[in-house]
């Protein structure tokens, strides 16, 4: 069977343990005559299956029982929206950091219920950094401070949690979700697509605090769009085959040792693959060291048309999906906790190569 070394921003690369363990249950899971996706959400099965991964998501985490585990859909982008008419409201103000495409938007959804602060914006110089503590001008008494951990586009990630002058974070960590460890206690809410570092596209992971949550806005909510009605029961039918890959992978998280071994595990492909582009000035990244991501790698080379003839030729060596996003261009090589070392070291080869025919 052939695999390609895989680096693409999301849907991404999943682990192949996981993805051979579903192909085996796929048509009769664990002898029950049907797949899982052709039970009841309502069913044992899939109850246990839910359970089990809120239960594996605490473990791996740290999160006590203060903390929900919640698997709903609409991506991201609606949990821009659901955050901010569930805690901000006219007489309430949040900070927001801006940091790249993504935190854009959640600022543009959140000024629909509220009051927005933006504390820092590194838009000016095109998104290309976080920042540090002493640059972040926070509102009075912020509700909350949203940011984004890993910015996918522009290849930014915060090295730790941003100060907050006092308030509780709301993140969006989809593409660095289970990177690493985090800090628990400085959060309210977290949320995350699953299509980067978790699982397939289509369920979003939210974690929210009960005690956040007793900041709840008083005013109607739509009923889907209340993280109460998600806490209080299974509202609705949920992403089912997604929520069953994210429980397999959670698995897999906890068999390689947590997030202490995916940090030095993916600092170890981060710094493997920045050490080729910073040799010389053929490879040219294209955001403050500093800020450098560990999870969406970006760069540039001499030319729109050098680039073009790497993502060509990479792709010939089953390099794929290294194409920078539409909106920025260059190259973007996402190596995710499923992204294999080997992966790293070939596509590092590849560089040296291509250096020294083009350079």
């Amino acid at each position: 069977m052939k695999r390609i070394h895989n680096f693409s921003a999301g849907p991404a690369t999943l682990p192949l343990s996981v993805l051979e363990k579903a192909q085996k249950e796929l048509v009769n899971y664990r002898d029950k005559g049907a797949s899982i996706i052709e039970m009841s959400h309502r069913s044992p099965e899939y109850t246990e299956i839910n359970e089990q991964a809120a239960e594996r998501l605490k473990r791996i985490t740290g999160a006590d029982d203060d903390w929900e585990i919640l698997f709903l859909q609409g991506g991201a982008s609606t949990q821009f929206m659901m955050a901010p008419q569930n805690f901000l409201n006219s007489e309430r103000t949040a900070d927001y950091i801006d940091t790249g495409s993504w935190s854009s938007k959640a600022i543009k959804e959140a000024r629909l219920f509220g009051n927005v602060h933006i504390p820092f914006s590194s838009k000016e110089t095109n998104y290309s950094k976080v920042p540090e503590d002493h640059e972040l001008n926070h509102s009075e008494n912020p509700v909350y401070t949203f940011f984004t951990s890993n910015n996918t586009i522009f290849g930014t990630q915060y090295p730790k949690e941003p100060a907050t002058n006092g308030s509780l974070l709301v993140c969006d960590t989809s593409s660095d979700f289970l990177s690493r460890p985090i800090d628990l206690d400085k959060y309210g809410l977290i949320f995350a697509g699953a299509q980067k570092n978790l699982g397939p596209a289509g369920v979003t992971v939210v974690m929210i605090r009960k005690s956040f949550l007793e900041n709840q806005v008083q005013r109607d909510i739509p009923t889907i769009l209340n993280y109460y009605t998600h806490i209080e029961k299974l509202f609705n039918t949920p992403p089912v085959f997604a929520v069953y890959m994210v429980n397999y992978v959670l698995e897999w998280v906890e068999e390689k040792g947590g997030l202490s071994y995916f940090e030095t595990f993916n600092t170890e492909k981060a710094e493997l693959l920045y050490s080729e582009i910073d040799k010389d000035d053929f490879y040219r990244g294209t955001v403050e060291k500093a800020s450098r991501s560990k999870m969406n790698v970006t760069f540039r080379l001499p030319g729109e048309d050098l680039e073009k003839a790497f993502i060509a030729q990479a792709a010939e060596y089953d390099l794929a999906a290294l194409k920078g996003h539409r909106s920025v261009g260059g190259i973007r090589a996402s190596i995710y906790n499923a992204c294999e070392l080997d992966s790293v070291k070939a596509l590092v080869k590849f560089m040296q190569d291509f250096r020294k025919n083009n350079g």
